[in-house]
């Protein structure tokens, strides 16, 4: 038995050092590199990732999808890279126990790095190829494949100056993953399909969907059509951004929970889908990155979305626009990096350092500017045990605090646990005892476990600076 194991494990890692040597990389995060050509590991410990999907009809050699596979794919012309669709910055922390996805809508109107001005945010990649591929033609360079491959480069460098840019420095870009049309379709039939929910049936032309409601296995160009749908969804592309984190959450969750990394039929095809049609950054270290992450389960992935004003509301230069308030999205994703233990106990018993939930008392404010949002905190937190204080309009804050009497930060903690971990305590005397204030910032989102009404059942649009409650790879989420 033993040697069963040295066997299967040595081959496992065999497959992620032949990810290491044979997948396609870019040197887009030279900060990454310390003076000896060694990765450098990031301050902090933690890790953030920028995962792009792009809407590319090429392969991740820059060579053109065939006929055959751009009609399974509903794919149209092979014309290369062009607008970056999907945009995920996946933040985890240090131990690797957890990970959390934001997601950033393709049309937000934002200010786009290396001074191209204020655009829709999937175009920062294609204008900066754009113009550096007329700079090195000017220049009198004749290569097309030196010019496709210099201004790809330059175009991936100023797409993550401009996502870390709209953070306002809350995080700063490690590591960049790229997926197109092609990894998407074949990784998904490596794995034996993906499980997902609707709460509707729907069909689309121009994507090619066509699904029944209620739950289903998906694969190949059924999943690319699930996650590039927009047409007929709430909110269009908010719409399809939550349609996108409930797939990648069920992929995450069947990966981790069903033994994908064990099956070495299915590892053989994962990996070969990996190496043909994903990009890495240069010197990520895969092997290493699986060690850190073995900690990782299901139940501890989550994805949300930055806060963004009424979709398509607005008019820019290019057109319909995504408003989106730089301020604001830099306390909500500070909000999400910050890397403080969880506590994970909800119960009304008392704990080993605190007492039950019922010997606290809940007084919460609503500082968010979100309306109607304390009380459903509270009705939350009194759903758990607590008892029901009141529900109150604070000041404004970009961040949720909880504050607490002296000695007694373990009430607080048991609180900040049922809120899902985004808070921070706070130690304050002029708290009573026995009581605990929760000051519900702009970066707060009830958990998706509540009975919070789900935002694609109305219009699917957030008001200006509101988020939508997260998707967790903890089960099957229904979607629109």
């Amino acid at each position: 038995m033993s040697a069963a194991v040295l066997v299967v494990t040595w081959y496992g890692w065999s497959y992620l050092r032949q990810i290491d040597r044979q997948i396609a990389t870019t040197d887009v995060i030279p900060s990454s590199v310390d003076e000896q050509g060694a990765a450098r590991k990031p301050l902090d410990g933690a890790i953030d990732i920028l995962l792009v999907g792009v809407d590319s009809r090429t392969d991740a050699q820059g060579n053109p999808l065939s006929e055959d596979m751009l009609r399974l794919l509903n794919g149209g012309k092979a014309d290369g890279p062009l607008n970056t669709d999907t945009m995920i910055l996946v933040h985890i922390p240090q131990d690797g126990t957890r990970a959390v996805g934001i997601s950033f809508p393709r049309d937000s109107y934002v200010e786009i790095a290396d001074g191209f001005g204020k655009h829709k945010l999937n175009s920062a990649l294609l204008r900066q190829k754009t113009e550096t591929s007329e700079k090195l033609r000017a220049e009198g360079v004749t290569d097309e494949a030196r010019i496709d491959k210099e201004s790809t480069l330059a175009g991936r460098k100023t797409l993550i100056r401009t996502i870390e840019n709209l953070t306002g420095g809350a995080v700063t870009i490690d590591r960049y993953a790229e997926v197109n049309l092609a990894s998407f379709y074949e990784v998904t039939q490596a794995v034996g399909g993906v499980e997902v929910c609707l709460k509707e049936p729907t069909q689309d032309e121009e994507s090619g969907a066509n699904f029944q409601a209620g739950v289903q296995t998906i694969s190949g160009a059924q999943a690319l059509s699930f996650v590039r749908q927009r047409h007929g969804l709430p909110g269009e592309d908010l719409g399809r951004i939550v349609r996108q984190q409930a797939f990648i959450s069920a992929l995450a969750r069947k990966v981790l929970s069903t033994g994908t990394l064990t099956d070495l039929g299915k590892l053989d095809a994962l990996v070969s889908a990996i190496t043909k049609s994903v990009v890495l950054s240069d010197r990520w270290n895969i092997t290493e990155f699986a060690e850190q992450m073995q900690g990782l389960v299901s139940d501890r992935i989550q994805f949300r979305t930055i806060p963004v004003g009424d979709a398509y509301d607005t008019w820019g230069e290019d057109g319909n626009v995504v408003p989106v308030d730089p301020d604001a999205v830099r306390a909500f994703v500070k909000g999400l990096a910050v890397d403080t233990p969880r506590t994970t106990s909800t119960s009304t018993a008392p704990t080993a350092s605190g007492p039950a939930n019922s010997a606290v008392t809940v007084q919460v404010y609503n500082s968010s500017g979100i309306g109607g949002i304390a009380g459903q905190v509270l009705d939350l937190l009194t759903g758990k045990g607590f008892t029901r204080g009141t529900a109150e309009t604070g000041e404004f804050r970009p961040s949720t605090v909880v504050s607490y009497a002296p000695g007694e930060r373990a009430a607080a903690d048991n609180v900040i646990s049922v809120l899902g971990g985004n808070a921070t305590a706070q130690e304050d005397d002029t708290v009573q005892r026995g009581q605990v204030k929760v000051y519900v910032g702009a970066d707060y989102a009830l958990p998706a476990t509540t009975d919070r009404p789900d935002p694609a059942a109305g219009t699917g649009v957030a008001a200006p600076t509101t988020t939508t409650p997260p998707i967790t790879a903890d089960g099957v989420v229904c979607v629109y």
